[in-house]
């Protein structure tokens, strides 16, 4: 599986703030970068323009040598792009299961119509995504809360549910915004082992995240960002001891 996804020159402002200084950005299939930086920094706004919810002033996204740039968030998402949200997403009073079902990249025009004129390929489609939610659910540690409404879940559950839903569209590269925040105990061990699954099938992972030991532990290189420009590349291990960095992060 490929998942090379090429961020070139990427630029963006809102009203004279800079969010993005020209941007370059490499995430390789089977491997995990992490974004560090202090809040304000532009990392979430580097996801939203990567997955197509802002558009770039000026740059280039490429996933797979294919240009994203003129595409849709939807369309995005049909060529193998996902994300999370530092926020949970969730439709409240629907199951678990229910919040996989509307993931996938094919969307419900798609089978209705299919439903019309191709009665059995579309059954046959259903099943499919069936099973993949049951695939998902087993991997995410969801399947003992399959029925239940998202609403009555905990809040490390329902994080799960946000990233198993990410996976519903079979991603070949994932970005993950602090998937860790308020997550502790048994949904924090699952996360881990999710993404070291993701990146053996040969997904690239980007990950924006504020608890270091975790980004340590399972990214294989990190990115510094400050007020909307990378300052440095390079382990997570040598970037968390630069003091300037340091600095910067955390203040004086």
């Amino acid at each position: 599986m490929s998942g090379t996804l090429k961020v070139r020159g990427l630029n963006k402002s809102f009203g004279g703030i800079v969010v993005a200084d020209t941007i370059d950005l490499d995430l390789h299939a089977g491997k995990v970068l992490g974004l560090i930086g202090p809040n304000g920094a532009g990392k979430t706004s580097l996801f939203n323009l990567i997955s197509g919810i802002v558009r770039p002033e000026s740059g280039t996204v490429e996933l797979d040598d294919k240009m994203l740039n003129r595409l849709a968030v939807h369309k995005r998402a049909r060529l193998g792009l996902s994300r999370t949200w530092q926020h949970v997403r969730l439709f409240p009073s629907l199951t678990v299961l229910d919040n996989l079902l509307i993931a996938p990249r094919e969307y419900s025009a798609d089978r209705l119509l299919s439903s019309l004129l191709l009665p059995a390929r579309s059954a046959r489609s259903e099943e499919g995504t069936l099973e993949r939610a049951r695939g998902v659910l087993t991997l995410t540690g969801l399947e003992s809360v399959t029925e239940t409404p998202a609403v009555d879940l905990t809040y490390g559950q329902q994080k799960l549910v946000g990233l198993a839903r990410a996976l519903m569209n079979e991603p070949r590269c994932l970005l993950l915004d602090e998937p860790m925040a308020g997550v502790e105990g048994q949904a924090y061990d699952i996360i881990k082992k999710v993404i070291r699954t993701l990146t053996d099938r040969g997904v690239a992972v980007c990950v924006v995240e504020h608890n270091v030991a975790f980004i340590r532990n399972l990214c294989d290189e990190g990115v510094f960002m400050f007020a909307g420009k990378v300052l440095a590349r390079g382990s997570v291990e040598d970037l968390i001891a630069d003091p300037r960095l340091t600095e910067l992060y955390f203040g004086t």
